[in-house]
C-alpha cells in the first residue's frame, strides 16, 4: 500500500445531490467529482461491508516497507478529512453495527447495553481548561504521507490551539507502533511541551509491516500507560492508521477502549488510505465508546492512494489540520464546534439546518 505522491492537487469539488437511500441497506452518494477523471458517486452510507481483507490477518494489500526519504514530503496543508459523530447519530450507528458485525471477524465485542451506556455518558459534556493530547501513529511502510504531514504541520496546529486557548498549557504525548519482527513493536514518549514533542516526532520514519494487520493492540495499550492528568483536562488521542489489529488481539483492543472510557480519554481515530471495513468498524467503535469522533481522510487533496468511502451518508470535507483543531475546540468547549463556511471544501448529503434526510433511516446530524 505504498503511497504515490500525485503531481497535481484536486482544486475544486462540487456536491450535487442528497443522501437518500437506493435501497434498505445503502445510500446512494449523490455526488460527482468534476474534471476528466470523474469517478462514480461515493459508496453506501449504511450497508454491510464489502468483504476484502476483513476476514483474516493475511488478506488485503501488504503494508510493505519504504526507505526513509523515498517519498517526497507532502506540500503544506493539503490533506483533507471528514468527521462523523456516532453518538450524535446513535440510531444510525446501531443499524450500522447490526449490518456490519455479522460480516466481519475479529472485532472487539461490545454489547448493545455497553454502547447505549456510552451514548448516554457522552451526551453530557463539560468544557475544560487544560489539554493532554496524544498522537498514536502507525509507522509501518504505508504511512509515510500521514507521518510527514504531521511532522510538517504540528507547529501550525499547536499555534492555532494556543491562539484560541491562550491560558492553556497543552501537553503532547507520542506513541508509535509497527508490528512483530519490525524495528520495534511500540515506541513511546510521555507528555511533554511542544518543543520536545516536535523533536521526537521529527525523528520518526516509516518502514516494516510486511502483512496487512499491525500492532494496534500494543499501541492502544501503551497510550493508556501515559501519565494523563486528571481534573478539568481534555484528554484526547488522535489514532492515525490505515490497517486493523491482528485477529486474536480483539480482547486486548477492547480492554484498552474500556480503559480509555474509564479515564475519559477520548479516542479520535483517523482512517488513512488503505483502511478496510474492519478498520473502520473498530475505529468507529473506539470513538463511540470513548466519546471521540471518527475522522477519515478523503481524496480531495489528490495525495496518496484512494481512500475508501466510509459507511456514512452526511459530512463536510475540510483541511485535515483544521479538522484536528476543530476537534480540540469541541473538547475544550464541551460542545460541537461547526466548521466555518470558508473551511468547507465540499459537502456530502445535502444537509439543511445541520440535518440530512435519508430515505428509510431517518435524519442524521452532520458534524
Amino acid at each position: 500500500m505504498k503511497r504515490i505522491w500525485m503531481a497535481s492537487v484536486v482544486c475544486s469539488v462540487m456536491a450535487l445531490g442528497a443522501c437518500s437511500a437506493e435501497d434498505s441497506a445503502s445510500f446512494s452518494g449523490a455526488e460527482t467529482r468534476g474534471g476528466a477523471d470523474a469517478s462514480p458517486a461515493p459508496g453506501s452510507g449504511l450497508g454491510a461491508p464489502s468483504g476484502g481483507s476483513s476476514s483474516g490477518d493475511g488478506a488485503g494489500a501488504s503494508s510493505g516497507s519504504s526507505a526513509p526519504g523515498a517519498e517526497a514530503p507532502p506540500q503544506s496543508g493539503l490533506l483533507t478529512a471528514g468527521v462523523w459523530d456516532d453518538n450524535l447519530n446513535f440510531d444510525f450507528f446501531t443499524k450500522y453495527v447490526d449490518l456490519s458485525a455479522p460480516a466481519l471477524t475479529g472485532l472487539p465485542s461490545f454489547s448493545a447495553a455497553e454502547r447505549a451506556a456510552a451514548k448516554q455518558k457522552w451526551a453530557q459534556r463539560t468544557g475544560s481548561t487544560e489539554l493532554d493530547v496524544t498522537f498514536l501513529i502507525d509507522t509501518t511502510g504505508s504511512m509515510g504521507d500521514e507521518l510527514s504531514y504531521l511532522q510538517n504541520e504540528i507547529d501550525g496546529i499547536a499555534q492555532t490551539i494556543k491562539t484560541k486557548f491562550p491560558q492553556t498549557t497543552p501537553r503532547y504525548g507520542l506513541v508509535l507502533y509497527k508490528d512483530k519482527a519490525d524495528a520495534y513493536l511500540t515506541r513511546w514518549f510521555d507528555f511533554k511541551g511542544l518543543e520536545e514533542f516536535r523533536a521526537n516526532l521529527a525523528a520518526q520514519t516509516v518502514g516494516g509491516g510486511g502483512d496487512y494487520p499491525e500492532a494496534v493492540a500494543a499501541g492502544l495499550d501503551q497510550v493508556m500507560k501515559l501519565s494523563w492528568r486528571t481534573g478539568a483536562v481534555s484528554r484526547m488521542t488522535f489514532w492515525v492508521a490505515d490497517a486493523p489489529h491482528h485477529i486474536g488481539d480483539e480482547a486486548s483492543v477492547k480492554a484498552s477502549i474500556d480503559a480509555a472510557a474509564a479515564k475519559d480519554v477520548h479516542i479520535y481515530p483517523v482512517a488513512a488510505s488503505g483502511a478496510d471495513d474492519r478498520t473502520e468498524f473498530t475505529m468507529r467503535t473506539a470513538a463511540q465508546i470513548t466519546g471521540g469522533r471518527y475522522i477519515f481522510l478523503t481524496d480531495d487533496s489528490g495525495i496518496g492512494n484512494s481512500h475508501a468511502e466510509p459507511h456514512i451518508p452526511c459530512y463536510h470535507v475540510t483541511k485535515f489540520d483544521g479538522a484536528l483543531v476543530r476537534m480540540v475546540e469541541s473538547e475544550m468547549a464541551g460542545a460541537r464546534v461547526a466548521p466555518e463556511a470558508e473551511q468547507i471544501i465540499r459537502t456530502v448529503g445535502n444537509p439543511k439546518d445541520g440535518q440530512c434526510v435519508t430515505k428509510d433511516r431517518g435524519n442524521v446530524s452532520i458534524y
